[in-house]
């Protein structure tokens, strides 16, 4: 996953004045304990810093699964990230179904897991899902007659009531 930065000051130089503190990129660091000791190093000089991130450039699943905020960064991103390298779907799946559906507080095997229930393709349009769909099901007969035409709009709005998409993303609501 690319794209995962935080700008990491410390509360104490903010309320003195002070905006120092510099962009990480979490995929410079291997591991969460790793990034724990760059952020140490950068503010060395401060005893006991209280990390801030003043700004952050991260996917929107990931602030939303509350990975990391303004005072805190999850010990778990580095995991749920890694889960989701490993499964069998594109980030940009994932990230739909979340904008679809939302899981704001489900772990990231349970989000993948309905992900891999309800996943339905990637579609140019309502009307392209809804008559893929009704053909992948058999409900469009093969030797549909020439004069019989289906109004694939409505179609595809009567369909969506059971569907959700984004990005093209097209998920079965469970």
């Amino acid at each position: 996953m690319t794209n995962l930065k935080i700008y990491c000051g410390t509360y104490y130089k903010y309320n003195c004045g002070s905006i120092d503190g510099a962009w990480l990129d979490l995929e410079d660091y291997s591991d969460f304990e790793e990034l724990i000791e760059a952020m140490k190093e950068l503010h060395k000089d401060e005893e006991d810093p209280e990390f801030m991130f003043q700004d952050y450039e991260c996917p929107k699943l990931i602030e939303e699964m509350g990975l990391i905020s303004e005072c805190h960064i999850s010990s778990e991103i580095y995991e749920i990230i890694e889960a989701i390298d490993n499964c069998s779907y594109d980030f940009e799946i994932i990230e739909a179904y979340s904008d679809c559906i939302g899981c704001s507080s489900e772990d990231i095997e349970s989000i993948i897991n309905k992900v891999e229930e309800s996943y339905n393709g990637e579609f140019d349009s309502d009307e392209d899902f809804a008559e893929q769909l009704l053909t992948d099901c058999g409900e469009i007969p093969e030797n549909l007659p020439s004069y019989i035409y289906i109004d694939w709009e409505r179609t595809a709005r009567d369909i969506m009531y059971d569907y959700s998409s984004s990005n093209n993303h097209y998920f079965r609501n469970i």
